[in-house]
């Protein structure tokens, strides 16, 4: 699968194929997390879609999409395998100067 302009690619495998590349046993998303994955939009409207489109395959919500802090937008998901994504579309000209 490829994101976006070709800048990210990621590679998803059978859990038997997986377990030979990784080289150890697989954790349990259903206890932990291991890894989450963030996704930039370009938009809020580009969070709302992929995160819809997320569970109109049949991934959950574990983060509403809304407004955080004032200049970001983000949403997140939970795929098939119980891996947690964030959608995130960050308005750099309101992002607070410190």
């Amino acid at each position: 699968m490829i994101i976006g302009e070709g800048t990210a690619m990621i590679m998803l495998f059978p859990e038997p194929v997986f377990k030979g590349f990784a080289g150890n046993e697989i954790a349990d998303t259903t206890k932990g997390t291991e890894v989450l994955f963030s996704i930039g939009a370009g938009s809020p409207e580009e969070v709302d879609d992929m995160v819809r489109r997320a569970v109109s395959a049949g991934g959950t919500v574990y983060g509403k999409t809304g407004y955080k802090d004032g200049w970001m937008y983000a949403g997140g998901f939970v795929d098939l395998d119980g891996h947690r994504w964030n959608v995130l579309h960050m308005d750099m000209s309101k992002m607070p100067q410190e």
